[in-house]
């Protein structure tokens, strides 16, 4: 096998850091609370295979606050019906297009990272194959494997190149190489279109109304959107519905607050 490149041996370099950082990462839920309802298999599995359902998740949050903070500080200006819309549908284009490049650079960045690290891991299995599989057979005694079970599985494991490398890759990087990298795409198209729907629940008073009652009718849409996304997002943590639609509205009530009062004191008319 070909010797590594100078960027390879950089990163080489820096993989005890990374995989150290990864599992730090990884143990930080080790303290959440156990899921409350039924569990479904398919969906449990694919939660944190992809970064497509994470990405929606945060952009349809990310919309509603953001652009019911951004129309109730245009409301709170006493601005017209017109500007407020052209504020909200300005709020939810570039916050939409903010967050789907945004998903895109990072996912794209991680999985070329994670990338990388396969490839590291297939070099170091090519060129030192008896210290991999010793390496491997030490993971296994660590977690409580006696040592001559580790031995022989970690022998077993070796004389297939695929599964060595799927194993090392999962066992050692903590990588998933089958569907654990994620989608890039797939990343930026959901973080994009739930952004923009969330963006529009607080903007769609406007398209009929005008005055107080579409602030009003605007502020309550809000609400309603917020506290359900919260209340949502319990199926997948494992939280009270409740108290995960509370914690989300709360935050929503706050930035409509700040964001109101800031433009009732400046007053602001645009002309």
């Amino acid at each position: 096998m070909a010797e590594l490149t100078p960027e390879d041996r950089r990163t080489k370099a820096e993989l005890p850091r990374l995989i150290d950082a990864r599992r730090r990462i990884n143990r930080r839920g080790a303290d959440l609370l156990p899921h409350r309802g039924p569990v479904h298999e398919e969906s449990a599995t694919g939660i944190g295979k992809s970064g497509a359902l994470r990405a929606a998740i945060f952009g349809i949050n990310d919309g509603l606050l953001t652009n019911t903070a951004l129309i109730m500080g245009f409301a709170g200006a006493s601005q017209s019906r017109a500007v407020i819309v052209l504020a909200g549908i300005s709020g939810l284009l570039a916050g939409a297009f903010s967050m789907g490049s945004g998903e895109y650079i990072s996912m794209r960045v991680q999985r070329e990272l994670l990338e990388r690290m396969l490839h590291l891991e297939a070099h170091e299995l090519g060129t030192d194959p008896e210290g991999e599989r010793m390496e491997l057979a030490y993971l296994y005694r660590k977690k409580g494997i006696s040592a001559d079970l580790a031995d022989r599985m970690s022998t077993e494991i070796m004389r297939d190149p695929k599964v060595a490398l799927d194993t090392h890759a999962r066992e050692e990087l903590g990588i998933d190489p089958d569907e654990g990298l994620g989608s890039p795409w797939g990343a930026a198209i959901s973080s994009f279109s739930m952004f923009a729907l969330g963006a529009l629940v607080p903007l769609i008073p406007f398209f009929f109304a005008q005055g107080q009652t579409a602030v009003i009718a605007s502020a309550l849409l809000a609400a309603i959107a917020i506290a359900t996304v919260g209340g949502l997002t319990s199926l997948l943590t494992g939280r009270s519905a409740l108290y995960s639609a509370a914690r989300m509205l709360g935050l929503g009530i706050a930035a409509t607050l700040v964001t109101y009062s800031i433009g009732r004191a400046i007053g602001t008319t645009i002309t």
